[in-house]
């Protein structure tokens, strides 16, 4: 089961210390956190971090009850990262183990998202070089072979052909 945006926007108000039971949090104020919930995802997705999260065109589209589909490992880096971005507007400080964390939950997420780049195999007609084996090419002094292709089969699991 996915976690709601309101589940995200909850804990990342109690990161900050603006606990439910102790403030009651305006709706307005849960509009605007929900707001840049879904500008700090869409700038993930600028950047290749794609979780399945729902982006909408329309800030006014955006439903607190909508399910984020974060996959678990997600789910730290959303809310610290929400929390960040929401302690300045309320006077708050983030302390430095929210900082940690979320730098931590942060490249977690950015190595389970990585995808691998382009090929690239050796340029046509680059010399081999002092070092290399004659032999090895028939007596061609400039490297022919490309090295191995990487491509990415689905479920993200890469393959090296």
């Amino acid at each position: 089961m996915s976690w709601s945006k309101r589940q995200i926007i909850t804990q990342a108000l109690e990161e900050i210390g603006i606990a439910s039971y102790t403030f009651d949090v305006e709706p307005d104020e849960t509009q605007s956190a929900l707001r840049r919930l879904d500008a700090m995802v869409a700038a993930w997705n600028a950047q290749g971090i794609q979780l399945g999260y729902p982006l909408v065109s329309d800030y006014m589209a955006s439903d607190l009850d909508d399910a984020t589909a974060f996959p678990d490992w997600a789910v730290e880096s959303a809310t610290l990262g929400l929390a960040v971005r929401l302690a300045p507007s309320y006077g708050k400080q983030v302390s430095p183990d929210t900082k940690f964390n979320y730098g931590a939950a942060l490249r977690v997420m950015y190595m389970r998202t990585a995808k691998p780049t382009a090929t690239m195999g050796w340029p046509h007609g680059l010399p081999a070089g002092a070092g290399h084996k004659m032999w090895r090419d028939y007596d061609n002094p400039f490297l022919t072979k490309n090295s191995p292709e990487i491509e990415e089969s689905p479920g993200n699991q890469v393959r090296i052909e």
